[in-house]
């Protein structure tokens, strides 16, 4: 399979079935992978910060992968422009763990959890399965065709993040405006 490499607040999309999506040091950071099986359309987020107001000068524009509220609706968008339909997609997380020790003070990984489910709630986006939390970093590689995910944990094996099966065959109800198909 060809790697296609999602770098630190990037995102891929695609329909290359010879493909897999590929993220590295996933560590407070998350990465939203999303697959869709009729259309084999997949795509992978590695955002970096929940709110892109922290971005005084641009509000994430210039780097709006970075972010959650900004990344997040242009994964789905990609996703949708390629054949992807919000009602099949099966939606997978892994990252956002406290990987330095400061006390809980800025606790990245837990409000970029936060931001990305309340983001996904209000679109009404169902979680199939996620590895979240925790003190350790993630890589994380997602195969186009079959829609298998695996992640991998600094000095563990690679483990397959599986879809739960009755979440992969629940219908999704319409939500909000920003993971809607277009």
């Amino acid at each position: 399979m060809k790697p296609l490499i999602v770098g630190v607040g990037d995102c891929k999309v695609t329909a290359d079935t010879g493909s897999e999506l590929v993220t590295y040091a996933l560590g407070s950071c998350i990465a939203v992978a999303v697959w869709d099986p009729a259309a084999r359309v997949g795509g992978l987020l590695h955002f970096m910060l929940p709110d892109s107001t922290v971005d005084r000068q641009t509000q994430g524009r210039e780097h709006p992968y970075r972010y959650a509220d900004t990344g997040t609706p242009m994964l789905f968008r990609e996703a949708y422009q390629q054949g992807a339909e919000k009602r099949r997609m099966v939606v997978r997380l892994a990252g956002g763990a406290a990987v330095v020790e400061d006390n809980g003070l800025f606790s990245i990984g837990k409000r970029n959890y936060a931001a990305l489910r309340k983001i996904l709630w209000r679109a009404g986006v169902l979680v199939h399965a996620e590895d979240v939390g925790g003190s350790v970093s993630r890589t994380v590689r997602l195969e186009v065709d079959s829609g298998r995910m695996f992640v991998r944990t600094a000095g563990q094996t690679e483990q397959e993040l599986a879809a739960r099966p009755a979440a992969a065959r629940a219908a999704l109800h319409s939500g909000g405006a920003v993971c809607q198909n277009a």
